[in-house]
């Protein structure tokens, strides 16, 4: 069986602060840390649950030469290889090659949750809503969708309560979700002890990956539309020109394709 495991920071159980995930901030590296335990957990019930090859990636945009490498690497559990430093959603050669499932940790809900803690779509501060054929998503449904075009299920989801439900809504109830925090608002959480969130991450993956149970993949009808609405009109200037990508109005624009990844590779072109 191979696996794999997007791993992103909003999600993690004890934070709620821009300061633990945005890379040279006071509380960044108490953030890595409790990133890589729930990494590590998520490892080890992939381990138990019988992975021969097990491939996480770092999905976190910390800024700069922090980016997508917010893992530890000299404390990551040992019997999984680990991607970082790779641009977001870009890494698919396990998916073209053949994956079994996908699992989310840390996930995040999607821009304009109330009770989604840190929640944002992409990026904070350029993207607003964001739509595959007219369906409202957030990051994990992008993902999701990025499996799906190779047929990947996403079978496990850890965050706070909201993106559980946002995952599950999309995906299928029989995605096995870890709720490591209730949130209070965008920027406060009741949050799980990281040990008892890391041990319950462990054997939600282990049960998710075991049981076999799972869902279908995402795979939107073709062909498929990307949409996103902009924060301000002059970040439209970007996308003028890429084949097939439109711009609809001041402050949207859309991709299509065939296959998600299609209408994704049109508009996210940063490898």
């Amino acid at each position: 069986m191979r696996v794999m495991i997007w791993v992103d920071m909003e999600g993690i159980a004890g934070i709620e602060t821009w300061d633990q995930v945005m890379g040279g901030a006071p509380l960044y590296e108490e953030g890595r840390r409790l990133l890589t335990a729930e990494t590590n957990a998520a490892v080890r019930g992939a381990k138990r649950a019988g992975a021969q090859e097990i491939i996480v990636v770092d999905c976190h945009g910390a800024g700069g030469s922090f980016s997508f490498r917010s893992m530890i690497p000299d404390q990551l559990e040992p019997g999984a290889e680990y991607v970082r430093g790779y641009p977001w959603a870009r890494y698919i050669q396990p998916l073209e090659t053949g994956c079994d499932a996908a699992v989310l940790v840390g996930a995040h809900a999607r821009a304009g949750t109330a009770t989604g803690v840190l929640c944002h779509t992409v990026s904070s501060e350029a993207w607003y809503d964001a739509t595959i054929n007219d369906v409202l998503v957030g990051e994990s449904g992008i993902l999701a969708a990025l499996c799906g075009t190779w047929d990947t299920p996403v079978v496990f989801v850890a965050g706070d309560q909201a993106t559980c439900e946002e995952v599950r809504d999309l995906c299928g109830e029989q995605v096995v979700g870890v709720q490591t925090k209730i949130g209070l608002g965008r920027f406060s959480a009741r949050n799980l002890a990281p040990r008892d969130a890391c041990e319950r991450i462990e054997e939600g993956v282990h049960q998710a990956l075991s049981q076999r149970n799972w869902p279908p993949p995402y795979k939107p009808g073709s062909p498929v539309t990307f949409k996103v609405e902009l924060a301000v009109p002059d970040h439209a200037d970007h996308f003028r020109g890429r084949p097939n990508v439109r711009v609809l109005g001041p402050r949207t624009v859309s991709s299509t394709g065939e296959t998600f990844y299609a209408a994704w590779d049109q508009f996210w072109y940063r490898r």
